[in-house]
Parts: structure tokens; sequence; C-alpha cells
């Protein structure tokens, strides 16, 4: 492993950020108030079209991440751009909530995640009261019996064989929205259905070896496993490198509301802060030397494997994390390190050149399987990547860190240490 000077890497972590705050500044014309594709094409961003909706309409999983990169730009700057642009951005989302659009699905942290920054940065109670009412939306799909959120799927659709009672790993990302919405509120029930299905998942969807499957059918009415399987990796066997990042960030976060999770849930439960490291060593053990992980970690990258810069922002942010809540020893300095290895590896080889409609990260992957989004810009990547280098070179903390009112409390273009 080469590893730049620490004064050689930190310059380029600093010119990493400017170039995409450059960037997005270049966006907020260009955009205004519509919202890219999930993913680029041709290494270009163009609004998106989706059947049924008017070109630029706030439809699908992502627009979350484009209106977040707005929020977190104008932490880092100061700059009203940033903050207009973002702020344009709710009536959309307020829209979208009342009409209850494209919401049938687990998301809705994703999606609102931003009203929680919003709310933080700015103390409107608008963007409070929307990001508590999609809480709200996520908490139905909370399945008592079966003790987990369904992904996918109109609840209570018993003909939809395909994604009923259904969990995958990316909702774990989503949870911190419960357990926000139970410290603004006062309502255990947002908390306890967050715990349940952190729970299972641990149970379920995470091997011994610290690798992850993507997804779990269970029996709507006794709550049994009943099959492994997967829809954007190599196989049900495989370690969808989305996924495993999704799972060590999603697990650090949660142990934040929940810790000792596993306590009380038997002697033998497994501890989400663990659980995290184990997924973090698995991930960690088959990356390529500049630290961008293959789309899927079964795979062997010797063999010339596609990688997904997407997965490794997201597993930046997760190993920051993870480093920020262990103990202070070589424990945590171990994943800090391997996560600022993998940052100058996006930074140094994966950042898109400048230009109009282009986005931050190359090389990212949507699926695979699906032949959808290979070898191309994403918004999740470009996210995540803004925040990596926020957190590294700001001291950047996450809006869900302590369940609160949100944001950050060091003035914009400070963000705290």
């Amino acid at each position: 492993m080469i590893t730049i000077p620490h004064s050689a890497q930190a310059k380029l972590f600093q010119d990493a950020q400017s170039a995409a705050l450059e960037q997005l500044e270049r966006h907020a014309p260009g955009f205004g108030t519509g919202f890219p594709d999930d993913t680029a094409t041709d290494g270009v961003y163009r609004l998106r079209q989706a059947p049924g909706f008017p070109r630029g309409a706030n439809v699908g999983w992502t627009t979350g991440f484009w209106t977040g990169m707005g929020w977190l730009a104008y932490e880092l700057s100061g700059r009203g751009v940033f903050r207009e642009w973002a702020q344009s951005h709710y009536p959309s989302f307020a829209s979208r909530m009342a009409l209850r659009t494209d919401l049938d699905h687990h998301d809705l942290g994703f999606l609102y995640g931003p009203s929680v920054a919003a709310f933080g940065i700015t103390g409107d109670v608008r963007h409070r009261a929307l990001a508590l009412e999609a809480a709200q939306v996520l908490a139905e799909r909370f399945l008592p019996a079966a003790g987990v959120i369904q992904a996918w799927g109109r609840i209570g659709d018993r003909a939809d064989r395909r994604d009923q009672g259904r969990i995958i790993i990316d909702t774990l990302m989503n949870l911190p929205l419960l357990h926000w919405a139970a410290a603004q509120t006062g309502d255990v029930r947002y908390g306890d259905a967050a715990r349940a299905h952190l729970a299972r998942s641990l149970a379920l969807l995470v091997r011994p070896d610290g690798s992850s499957a993507h997804s779990c059918h269970i029996d709507l009415d006794s709550g049994a496993a009943l099959r492994i399987s997967t829809v954007q990796g190599h196989g049900s066997d495989s370690c969808w490198a989305r996924g495993q990042a999704w799972g060590i960030y999603g697990l650090a976060l949660n142990h934040r509301h929940a810790p000792g999770q596993g306590a009380r849930d038997g002697p033998h439960a497994p501890d989400a802060l663990e659980v995290a490291c184990r997924m973090a060593d698995h991930l960690l053990a088959r990356l390529p030397d500049d630290g961008v992980c293959q789309w899927d970690l079964a795979l062997d990258w010797r063999g010339g494997q596609q990688r997904d810069s997407s997965a490794s922002a997201i597993a930046v942010c997760g190993l920051l994390e993870l480093a920020a809540q262990l103990p202070l020893g070589a424990r945590g300095q171990h994943y800090r390190e391997a996560a600022l290895h993998m940052l100058q590896g996006l930074a140094a080889g994966y950042a898109a050149p400048p230009g109009p409609g282009r986005g931050l990260l190359l090389h990212g992957v949507y699926s695979w399987p699906e032949a959808r989004g290979v070898d191309e810009a994403n918004l999740w990547g470009d996210y995540y990547y803004l925040e990596a280098l926020a957190r590294v070179n700001a001291g950047w903390r996450s809006y869900w860190r302590g369940g609160g009112q949100g944001g950050n409390p060091a003035q914009p273009g400070h963000a705290a240490a």
C-alpha cells in the first residue's frame, strides 16, 4: 500500500473538495428546481425522466442526495447560492409527501434526511414537520408479526410475492430517521420499530465471516426466514459491495441510538458496532491496491472486475463513523487510516473532470446485473464522496448523530471539529 505523505494527502483532499464545490455551483443554475437521473449517461447528468411524470420530477429514491449535496455544500462554504438551491427543492418534497408520490418503499431516510439537515441549519420548522411525516410513512412499513420494515412494495398486498415481507441491507441507513423522530416526539414506537428491524437484520443478513446478503424474504405471519436473494449482487451467496458499505455505515449510525443492542436481545446476540467492525474487516481484506472496491466483493478484483466508486465512498463515511465510536487506540486508528487510503484513491483516480452536467465521481455502478448505470457517476456516490471530504477536511458529523435537532453546531463554512 503506497500512502501519500500527510501534507500531500491533506492538500489532495482540500483540492478535491474545492473542485467538487465548483462543480456543484455549475449544477445550481443548470438544473434549478429539477432533479437529474439516478446516474449520468455518457458521463453527463440529464433531467430525470420517469414514465408519467414531467422531466426533472421528484420521483425515485435518490433525489434526496441531490438536495443533500446543496445543504452540505452550504455548510462547507457558507455560500448563499447553495442554500438557495437546496431550499428551492422544498416545495417538490412537500408536494411529494402530501400526494404520497412514489413512497411505497423504505428509502424515506435517504429522501427526507435533507429535511432534517435543513431544520438543523435554518431552524425552519416546516422542514421538521416534513421529516416527521416521512418517519411516520416509514413506520407504517413495519410489520409487527415479522418484526421488520418491508423494503419495497405496497404493505398488505399479499399478491405481490416478489416483495412482501422482504428486507434488504440498505434499510439500515434509513432507520436513523425513526430514531430522530422518537427523540423529537417522545413516541417510543419509532425507536422500537428501528431496534426490532436492526436485530432481525443482524441475525438474517450478516454472515459469520462478516459478509452480507442483500435481501431476505420473511413469512408475514410467523416471521420465519424463507430465503436469501439478491437484486444487484452477483448472486444470493455473494457480497454486493454497495450493500456491504450500507451495512457498515448503517450499523455504525444505529449504534449511536441503540448501543449494546445485542445485550437486550439475548446473551448470544451480536452487538451492532462489533458486527460493523466484522463487516469492515471483510471489505478491507478484499480491496484493490488503490482502495476502490469492485462491484461485488465475492469477485476477484485482479480479474479486471468493474469498480464501484460509490460503494467505496459510502464505505469511507462508514469507516470514519465507526472509528469515531471506538475507544481511542489502534483499532479505531486502523479504520481511520483505511478510510483515508480509500478516499485518497477516489480523489486521486476517480474524481470527474469539470464540465456542464458532469458528476463528482467517475466509475460508479447502479446495478451490474441489470446493466444499469454501469461505469457512470451516480447521485449517492457524489453525495457520499462530498460527505467523506467534509468529514476529513472540516470535521463534519452526521445529522443523525444524536437524534436531536440535526445539522452541525458550527456556522456554515466552519463545520464542527
